[in-house]
């Protein structure tokens, strides 16, 4: 049952003007010196104050602003001078005596529309204070379990100078973990230098990380600065260091082992300070037992060893990652959206998303560009009629929340009873109510019932618990 919002009205009554269809919770509060705390007990949606005297009035005004941090303050004053001097007092909307009743049907709107933005907002808040905060990286968000650990990992290790490995399925987010990490360091005044490992070949890849003479191959015109002396004082990330080529791998040792390297051509040795971060989606333990990749390369890149959760293992950040990439795609459209459907949110969670966040973002942004509307529906979404069948969500545990295990519980053993919550509520031994009210909260479509043919989701709609193993984070 939907629960009407509580106005307080605050000095003469203006009630009779309020809507008496029961939309609104409406209570009267006379001016006195308990007017305060009397609006604090009640903590109202909105709150309208009638400023006659207009001294009390603007007083009671300042005072609840300050301690109803979430309600919206609308003010009726005697002249417009009076409604100028409650705007600047904290008001957030007001009407000048006299008044029609549709313009005091618009304040009550207007009020109303601005408490709820309030209450996005100090929802948004809570969401981000649960994300550890990783300084001047503002796009990793993730409030998973395993996500904080990551997290919190990378301000432990940002600290200190060692060479980190971070090891995690592609679109996972490598490259942010290494800027975070750079970003926390000692060595944020430094260059961040990036290189893809992957996509080079052995002499340019050398060429790239050591630099070159002038003549040392055909086409040194002239002498070239590589990425480690680029990156002097601060971070070099490599990514996809398990493509890396064995002579190249060689030089790459020796740095790591004396901190010093030769140009290409050149006898000339070369002393750089720099750290090296080190990413790949490749198991380079099983690298090294096939001889594609040096064992004591290895240990010198893995001194830290960072795993990134797939994103399949972190089901509770997907609705807030898609709700992220939404507000920052209609921000640079300058577009107002509302968000996703009951629907499409069922259709994210279901997905098992084998490209990761960046198939996330990809999904979100193409959902945007063809929806119709302020909300996205599943028909907007590319991944809603094709769900993969191979792999569904999986829990992690240890790491998951009790939320999500009592989630993935319910949803499976409603699968296996052809939907039925009776059944279900007598194996999990709890009500049948408790069921209905949760496929209510999950926004999955309506009840699921006794000999109910619309069952709760599909298979891949609930977490699939999963001892850790090459997809999961390493204890």
């Amino acid at each position: 049952m939907t629960v009407a919002p509580l106005v307080a009205i605050v000095g003469p009554a203006v009630s009779a003007m309020m809507p008496s269809d029961g939309a609104l919770d409406v209570r009267v509060i006379d001016l006195g010196p308990d007017t305060v705390l009397t609006l604090e007990e009640l903590d109202p949606r909105a709150v309208l104050v009638h400023l006659e005297p207009e001294a009390c009035g603007l007083q009671i005004l300042r005072e609840a602003r300050k301690r109803l941090a979430l309600a919206a303050f609308g003010v009726i004053a005697a002249d417009g001078s009076a409604l100028a001097r409650a705007l600047m007092a904290g008001a957030d909307a007001g009407l000048a005596v006299p008044f029609e009743a549709e313009a005091h049907a618009a304040l009550v709107a207007n009020v109303l529309r601005r408490a709820a933005l309030a209450s996005d907002a100090a929802r948004f808040r809570r969401r981000a204070e649960g994300v550890l905060s990783v300084t001047s990286v503002e796009s990793i968000i993730g409030t998973h379990p395993v996500m904080q650990q990551v997290l919190k990992r990378v301000t432990q290790v940002a600290q200190s100078r060692s060479t980190v490995l971070i090891q995690g399925e592609s679109g996972t987010g490598k490259e942010l973990i290494a800027a975070a990490i750079h970003q926390n360091s000692k060595r944020r005044e430094g260059p961040l230098v990036r290189l893809n490992c992957a996509a080079l070949s052995e002499s340019v890849l050398e060429s790239e990380l050591f630099g070159h003479e002038r003549g040392a191959f055909t086409g040194a015109l002239q002498r070239r600065e590589g990425r480690f002396k680029q990156a002097d004082g601060g971070t070099l990330f490599l990514d996809e260091v398990g493509e890396i080529p064995s002579p190249v791998q060689v030089k790459l040792l020796r740095f790591l082992q004396e901190r010093e390297f030769e140009r290409v051509g050149s006898n000339e040795s070369l002393r750089v300070d720099v750290r090296v971060v080190a990413a790949t989606n490749k198991d380079l333990r099983a690298l090294v037992e096939d001889g594609r990749f040096r064992e004591d390369l290895y240990y010198r890149l893995s001194v830290v060893q960072l795993v990134v959760p797939p994103l399949r293992a972190r089901p509770s950040d997907v609705l807030l990652l898609a709700e992220h990439f939404l507000r920052c795609l209609a921000a640079e459209e300058g577009v107002e959206m509302e968000g996703f459907t009951a629907a499409a949110k069922a259709a994210l969670l279901a997905y098992p998303w084998p490209g990761n966040v960046r198939e996330l973002r990809n999904c979100v942004e193409q959902a945007f560009v063809f929806a119709e509307g302020a909300l996205l529906d599943v028909q907007d979404l590319p991944i809603a009629t094709s769900v993969p069948k191979r792999e569904a969500l999986r829990l992690i545990i240890p790491g998951a929340t009790m939320a999500e295990i009592e989630r993935y519980a319910i949803l499976e053993t409603l699968r296996s009873v052809g939907g039925s919550t009776t059944r279900a509520a007598a194996i999990l031994g709890i009500s049948q109510r408790t069921i209905q009210y949760r496929i209510k909260e999950w926004d999955l479509g309506g009840k699921a019932t006794d000999g109910s043919t619309d069952r709760p989701g599909t298979p891949e709609e609930s977490p699939r618990p999963a001892e850790a193993g090459p997809s999961s984070p390493s204890r």
